[in-house]
């Protein structure tokens, strides 16, 4: 067991180191983040009413679409560099290379979006409460990480990868995000903890469901 988590946060961790370096994902995902939310400030007028109903989608479509950006970018370096093919090959669980991405992609997509939730507030003028939050968020990016994960490993190798990453994520993952609008629109209005404890039931649900079904996906995937 030891060896086991040993073997993920190896993975993980040298994810991390090259991103330190080379700062590519995490640089192209803000900027792409911080655009969308900029945009669909211009596009509509942020009234209180408006703000904590249209604030959330904008925030999880933003996160979403960098994720994927993100997700292909890493798998395309790392397909590029002969890592992918030379860690399958080593003795590392299968699984624990899985988590190990998915770790990787969290902590990116967390410190994206530790980036955009200030901006956000300032222009949107949010009065968030931050503890919910970090909660919901860390439910949020961990569904987001573990399908986004697994289909940027399943499309890698095809010609069309740009085009089938999206195709495969947005069907799964939809649930999860809509569930992450939801809890998110309750904290940005104030209101509704009943409603809010009910979400964030159904989307840690949501997340255990992932992290039982992805991990052995990604086995079946890269086997073939």
């Amino acid at each position: 067991m030891k060896i086991y988590v040993r073997h993920i946060l190896i993975i993980a961790w040298k994810d991390l180191l090259l991103e330190v370096r080379s700062r590519e994902v995490v640089v192209a995902v803000l900027v792409f983040s911080l655009l969308s939310i900029v945009v669909f400030n211009i596009a509509f007028d942020p009234t209180p009413r408006t703000v904590s109903m249209v604030a959330p989608g904008i925030l999880w479509v933003a996160l979403a679409f960098g994720g994927i950006l993100g997700l292909s970018r890493t798998f395309a370096l790392e397909v590029e560099s002969g890592g992918f093919t030379g860690t399958l090959l080593s003795p590392i669980a299968r699984d624990a290379f899985f988590l190990g991405k998915v770790i990787s992609s969290f902590v990116f997509m967390a410190l994206v979006e530790l980036i955009l939730v200030p901006v956000m507030v300032v222009l949107f003028d949010l009065d968030i409460p931050v503890v919910l939050f970090i909660l919901v968020s860390s439910l949020a990016l961990l569904a987001v990480s573990l399908v986004g994960t697994l289909f940027a490993a399943m499309a890698i190798n095809t010609r069309a990868r740009e085009i089938l990453m999206p195709v495969l994520f947005l069907p799964v993952i939809i649930p999860a995000l809509l569930a992450s609008v939801e809890c998110t629109e309750i904290l940005f209005a104030g209101h509704g903890s009943e409603n809010l404890g009910k979400w964030i039931s159904l989307l840690g649900v949501f997340d255990a469901v992932y992290l039982i079904a992805t991990p052995l996906c990604f086995g079946l995937v890269v086997s073939d």
